[in-house]
């Protein structure tokens, strides 16, 4: 009898005249929680469909929800979440500093990954074959370039020379605050040229690309350099005799790099009062191209490409340009997203879906060019941070930043984008991962949950539930955002055929989910972070289950650790939160096998 009732509150149906006596009394309760209801084909998409609502239901709210188990709606990267380390690391300092052993164990978290080496300050980036002119590096002011200072770094390049293997430093306490000092001068300086849009040119030393590289190496990262390409030629082709010098030399090394050229090229024109128009790029491209299949270490390298901006009219023109002439040429399409202007960003901005929702329009617009001339070519999205212009201190480095960062990875997986590249893992703004003391943030937190649980099969979510009546001349946008993919098959914690929900909850109270269909009955291990402390939203520590994650020590990650819900018992999401749920031995067929 409860599975006939159970059945007729998940279909909508009526109950049929041939209904056992009394049935109907027992199903009053359950077919009142179903006034309104969505049956999505796809995952993300739960628009509620309007059905006429009981007079006895009030503010109550019951989400049945059920995975399509059998195949999966989407296979992305195994690389999906990916890395940036913007150029800048190299004016302000940090670059000297990516052996530490606290950053090498913090991006080894993160691993498998790609990392970026790019940004604005790409096309601004020149060679040089040099090892170590650490006593030559100008700066801000003298106050920054103590001699001690500056001996210690030459020391520690010395002592890292001498190690075999991964290259690992243990910094003195002191460095580290004179590096701190230096950078917090540096990084009113790079403000100033973001601001202003005009960029002083960086110059990478062979010492600086061996310590870049040692970094990813370390970390068990994939290297993805880009190139300069605002060196051109009187015609307006590119020149490429710098890149050949640094081609030349990592090929000696024998470093296994992949490669892009230029970043946010539909800029252009207000760097240098020169455009580049699409077709050109392509060109250009194909000038790369040819270039690394004459080194043999880089005959089969990937390269990736063109990297624009958000598509609006004239971005969107120069891809079409680009693909015509480039399509086939590039391993991968690649563009950038910033949400929020970081200058003008408040908390609330975090909360509100028609914000959460603008990427999926701009998704749309990539895949219908790139599938017009290369059907089936695969889409990173590089470069996606909370807000632009270096992000705002206590916004996008704090717990609230993450409902943005955790959909932006439902929604990319779900509508089959393959990589996305998040900027930055250690930078000078407020939008990275770790901060200038090497702590996690809130979104290093939430991106290393998402690694360990988290398969790149995506599967088809079924909801079916009660939605606020809506308000005359307005949209109804959903609160509560819902995915589910194959459980990571690097957690040996979980057998394969486990299922890994993760809910974001927008909503200002408490909802209740029950796992119906093939997740019924089924164990589930909670993973729900929460901020800590007082600052609430604002906060820069979490919680995972009410314990206040941290680092066991510069080379240990703590343990995180889930919550076990009995069997059957209904999930409940509390306001204004972030949650995984791992639904144990489901035995799914689209998650048995790789």
């Amino acid at each position: 009898l409860r599975e006939l009732i159970r059945g007729f509150l998940l279909s909508g149906m009526p109950c049929p005249s041939s209904c056992p006596p009394g049935l109907l009394a027992l199903m009053a309760p359950g077919l009142a929680l179903m006034a309104t209801f969505s049956l999505p084909s796809q995952a993300g998409d739960r628009r509620a469909l309007p059905v006429e609502k009981s007079p006895g239901v009030k503010g109550r709210t019951l989400i049945l929800l059920d995975v399509n188990t059998k195949s999966p709606v989407r296979i992305i990267s195994e690389n999906f979440l990916s890395l940036q380390l913007d150029p800048s690391i190299i004016h302000d300092g940090w670059l000297d500093f990516l052996s530490s052993r606290r950053l090498v164990t913090l991006a080894r978290g993160l691993a498998p990954a790609f990392l970026r080496f790019a940004g604005k300050r790409t096309d601004f980036l020149q060679f040089h074959n040099v090892k170590n002119p650490a006593k030559s590096r100008g700066g801000p002011g003298p106050d920054y370039y103590l001699k001690n200072y500056e001996d210690d770094i030459v020391r520690s390049d010395i002592a890292l020379d001498k190690q075999k293997g991964c290259k690992i430093a243990q910094h003195p306490d002191i460095m580290l605050e004179l590096q701190r000092e230096k950078a917090a001068q540096m990084h009113l300086v790079l403000l100033k040229e973001q601001f202003s849009n005009t960029y002083s040119n960086l110059t990478l030393t062979a010492r600086s690309l061996d310590k870049l590289y040692n970094f990813a190496d370390c970390s068990g990262l994939h290297l993805i350099f880009a190139l300069n390409a605002l060196r051109r030629n009187p015609n307006n082709s590119w020149n490429s005799s710098n890149a050949l010098s640094l081609l030349k030399y990592s090929a000696s090394k024998k470093y296994n790099i992949s490669w892009e050229l230029g970043n946010e090229p539909n800029n252009y024109r207000t760097l240098i009062g020169r455009s580049v128009n699409g077709s050109q790029l392509g060109k250009d491209y194909i000038q790369l191209r040819s270039l690394l299949q004459l080194i043999r270490t880089y005959s089969r390298a990937n390269l990736y490409g063109p990297n624009i901006g958000r598509p609006r009219k004239n971005v969107v023109a120069l891809l079409e340009g680009f693909m015509k002439v480039a399509g086939s040429t590039v391993d991968a399409v690649t563009w950038q997203h910033y949400y929020i202007d970081g200058r003008v960003a408040k908390v609330t901005d975090f909360l509100k879906t028609r914000l959460l929702d603008t990427l999926s329009d701009q998704i749309r617009k990539i895949q219908k060019v790139v599938n017009t001339y290369t059907p089936g070519k695969k889409i990173w999205l590089e470069g996606i941070g909370a807000t632009s212009a270096g992000g705002m201190n206590n916004l996008s480095d704090s717990y609230a930043a993450g409902f943005l960062w955790l959909n932006t990875l439902g929604l990319l997986a779900s509508q089959g984008i393959d990589v996305v590249v998040r900027h930055s893992f250690l930078d000078h703004g407020h939008n990275h991962l770790v901060d200038q003391n090497f702590n996690p943030l809130p979104d290093y937190w939430l991106s290393l949950l998402y690694k360990r649980l988290i398969g790149p099969k995506v599967l088809a979510i079924h909801v079916a539930g009660l939605q606020r009546k809506p308000r005359p001349g307005r949209v109804i946008r959903d609160k509560l955002r819902i995915y589910a993919h194959c459980t990571s098959y690097h957690n040996h914690n979980y057998v394969r055929g486990s299922i890994t929900l993760y809910i974001i909850n927008l909503h200002r109270s408490r909802k209740k989910i029950k796992l119906a269909g093939t997740l019924r009955d089924k164990i589930v291990h909670q993973y729900l972070l929460q901020p800590y402390g007082k600052d609430g939203l604002h906060s820069k520590s979490v919680q995972l289950n009410g314990q206040p994650l941290a680092m066991v020590d510069d080379g240990t990650l703590p343990e995180l650790k889930p919550r076990p819900l009995r069997a059957g018992r209904t999930l409940v999401i509390p306001p204004l939160t972030m949650s995984f749920y791992v639904v144990k031995n489901v035995n799914a067929l689209a998650c048995r096998y790789r």
